[in-house]
């Protein structure tokens, strides 16, 4: 099923029916709590507080059934869910669509990297240099954690926190070569931009090529 098409679309629904393949039965409270034993909400944006609400859609759409309600004492009911034939479906159909179908996400640093125009170069310089360090600090921070956890965990456990520290040091090496370029005067258009910042003018040629049509041959654009 094409992802447009898919009747929810919450990583945090996904993670549910993953849990519930696990295991006979669950109740909420209980995959919450296994969420974050295995620190789930390192990888995906999980919100507890929903997480009722996700189980109730998830049953709406047949994926998941209530397996047993049981109840001790004075205590409130704890409804325990199961998974379906069409929820297990559902769920290997989108972990095929997810790992197979690379989708462009949108990150926010690709959005200032697009409109970092707007800022002088030196102060963009400075914020880089501010960037690198913070990512610097975050990837030793994984990478001991990871070397940790190594010792008592397979693999393929912690892959998606080794991509997570792969995509940190790619980020780093990138952010230092474009700073290399900006210092050095090799990145094409940076004297039109430090001109616009000092004159207040928009460069003649940039006026040119605003004339122009970029999109064609542009990576995600038309070919």
């Amino acid at each position: 099923m094409a992802a447009g098409r898919r009747k929810l679309r919450n990583p945090l629904a996904l993670a549910v029916l993953v849990l519930l393949a696990e295991r006979a039965s669950m109740h909420p409270y209980e995959i919450a709590s296994t969420l974050r034993q295995r620190g789930k909400e390192y990888s995906i944006k999980i919100n507890y507080g929903s997480l009722y609400t996700v189980v109730q859609n998830l049953q709406k759409y047949g994926f998941v059934e209530v397996a047993d309600v049981q109840r001790q004492g004075n205590r409130p009911e704890r409804t325990l869910y199961a998974l379906t034939p069409a929820g297990r479906e559902e769920m290997l159909d989108w972990m095929a669509d997810i790992v197979s179908v690379p989708v462009h996400e949108f990150p926010i640093f690709e959005t200032a990297l697009s409109l970092m125009g707007v800022l002088p170069p030196d102060e963009v310089t400075a914020l880089l240099e501010q960037r690198v360090n913070t990512l610097e600090v975050r990837a030793a921070g994984l990478r001991g954690a990871l070397r940790k956890l190594c010792e008592t965990l397979p693999r393929v456990f912690l892959v998606e926190s080794e991509y997570q520290l792969h995509m940190i040091d790619a980020e780093v090496e990138w952010v230092r070569g474009f700073l290399k370029e900006m210092a050095d005067g090799t990145l094409s258009g940076v004297d039109g931009w430090r001109s616009w910042h000092s004159t207040g003018e928009v460069p003649e040629e940039w006026r040119q090529l605003e004339e122009q049509d970029h999109s064609r041959g542009r990576p995600g654009g038309t070919p």
